[in-house]
């Protein structure tokens, strides 16, 4: 089963199934402390059985969200978890943050974390950005103190901002079709929105929730520092090695200890060494975007041999495979192969949990998502008699909220809205400006069906209401944002 079947009941009913099943699930973790692996497999069951999705296609409904978030997120996560730990140990992660406050200043950590991360966006998708980035915010969260919230937050924003708003990201391509809006202009105005979309909607939201919510900084990417329960955020910091426990949530401070990364007598790697490691995803993922632009244009033949082997090198697990190798012979030094495989065996224990918990995230959001949930509500409300940017983005936030994919949000929206725009009669602009409404729409209120909401959490180590507090409110924030940027450029030009 792999295509939304028609809704068993009425739109009212099947957004009361959504809403229950949703509730049913923070009930469980929140309250009950039923681990989230389990309770999103359980909660994703019973709301198959609910929706009246035949007993014998549950569990192909199941593996639906399950093996395909699986597929997106497994190798990414493996490999920037790897790559996160070389950096870490050999003492890379120290250097690049070393030489970043030596460049920027300590005030100014966050903010430069927030720009690299917008740069780097640009090709890569959210999750393999994120994850490529976790060690270095770790350091810096570390050496400095405060709230991890201060300096993950700007990068993981701008990472997100990219993703929704700019080609060659599948989402505003996939909207940009079906609307007619020139990639090429979508992708100008999607970057001129982006920027001010992260700055209001990530960075100084970053600086509000790192002063009012402690989140402890993890030693490594799963680990848990606090071993928190699911009540709710820690308010006391607890001092750790490497992060003050007094420091002013507020902002960071220079003067917080730092851990030593290398074992004595082993001289880290150099800031160009480390900068060029992380430049190979960059450069191989753009390259692929490049050649796959150039033979949508006919400039350069998909068949031909050396295009297919520079985009197979280019395909994100490809590209960090790749970027991890590299790392093993730049990076290992004076260690023997044995300790480097021990290093890496040890960076995959404490992600299985980060894996599993998505993809389990993306169960849930895959049976909502064929239930019909999403596309009732939106084809009941594509009648609703508003202008058309204004139903543009009210469907993708209707779509992004019922089933949880920003990317699925994003193309459903556009073919329902792409009628009315085009009685419309929109010139090129305008059009682009729907395809910025819409991926607003699908930003905001990341929550518990969202595979990308558990990747957060368990990546910043974070319970569930944490992560309601700060990241839903905060992709709500960007999307909210963007489109008020949207709409006052529709009504001005």
């Amino acid at each position: 089963m792999d295509t939304p079947m028609d809704p068993a009941y009425g739109t009212g009913v099947m957004l009361l199934i959504a809403a229950a099943a949703v509730a049913l699930l923070l009930l469980l973790i929140i309250t009950f402390k039923v681990h989230a692996f389990i309770s999103l497999v359980l909660v994703s069951v019973l709301t198959a059985i609910a929706t009246r999705i035949p007993l014998g296609d549950i569990p192909d409904a199941l593996m639906f969200g399950f093996a395909g978030t699986l597929g997106e997120v497994a190798l990414l996560v493996a490999f920037g978890a790897m790559l996160g730990k070389m950096l870490e140990v050999t003492g890379g992660a120290q250097v690049l943050a070393d030489t970043l406050i030596a460049r920027f200043g300590a005030k100014r950590a966050p903010l430069a974390l927030g720009v690299a991360a917008l740069l780097f966006g640009f090709p890569i998708f959210f999750d393999a950005g994120l994850v490529v980035f976790l060690p270095i915010i770790f350091v810096v969260a570390r050496r400095f103190g405060g709230s991890l919230l201060l300096y993950a937050l700007p990068a993981a924003g701008a990472f997100a901002a990219m993703h929704a708003l700019v080609p060659p990201h599948p989402g505003p391509v996939a909207a940009a079709e079906p609307l007619g809006a020139p990639i090429g202009l979508v992708l100008l105005v999607g970057v001129l929105v982006a920027i001010p979309t992260w700055y209001v909607g990530s960075y100084l939201f970053s600086k509000w929730a790192g002063a009012r919510v402690f989140v402890e900084t993890p030693a490594f990417i799963g680990d848990d520092p606090l071993e928190r329960d699911e009540d709710g955020p820690t308010t006391a910091p607890r001092r750790t090695e490497g992060t003050r426990g007094g420091a002013d949530p507020a902002g960071p401070t220079a003067t917080a200890t730092r851990a030593p990364s290398t074992p004595p007598g082993v001289s880290p790697p150099s800031f160009g060494a480390v900068v060029g490691l992380l430049l190979i995803p960059f450069v191989l993922i753009s390259l692929d975007t490049v050649l796959a632009t150039l033979a949508t244009a006919g400039v350069v033949s998909e068949d031909a041999a050396w295009v297919a082997a520079l985009q197979l090198i280019g395909q994100t697990p490809i590209a960090l495979l790749v970027t991890v190798v590299v790392a093993i012979a730049v990076l290992r030094r004076d260690r023997a192969m044995g300790d480097v495989e021990h290093l890496l065996n040890s960076s995959l224990g404490p992600i299985a949990a980060i894996v599993l918990i998505t993809g389990a995230g993306g169960m849930f959001g895959g049976v909502l998502e064929l239930s019909g949930i999403g596309e009732s509500l939106a084809t009941s409300m594509a009648t609703i008699g508003v202008p058309v940017i204004i139903a543009a983005f009210l469907i993708s936030t209707a779509l992004r909220v019922s089933q949880g994919s920003a990317t699925v949000a994003l193309t459903t929206a556009a073919g329902l809205i792409a009628p009315a725009a085009e009685r419309e009669n929109l010139g090129d602009f305008h059009q682009v400006l729907l395809v910025m409404a819409i991926a607003a729409g699908a930003t905001v209120l990341s929550h518990v069906n969202d595979s990308g909401f558990w990747l957060v959490s368990r990546f910043f180590g974070m319970d569930v209401k944490t992560t309601l507090k700060t990241w839903t409110v905060m992709e709500t924030t960007l999307g909210l944002t963007a489109f008020a940027i949207s709409l006052v450029l529709w009504y001005v030009f």
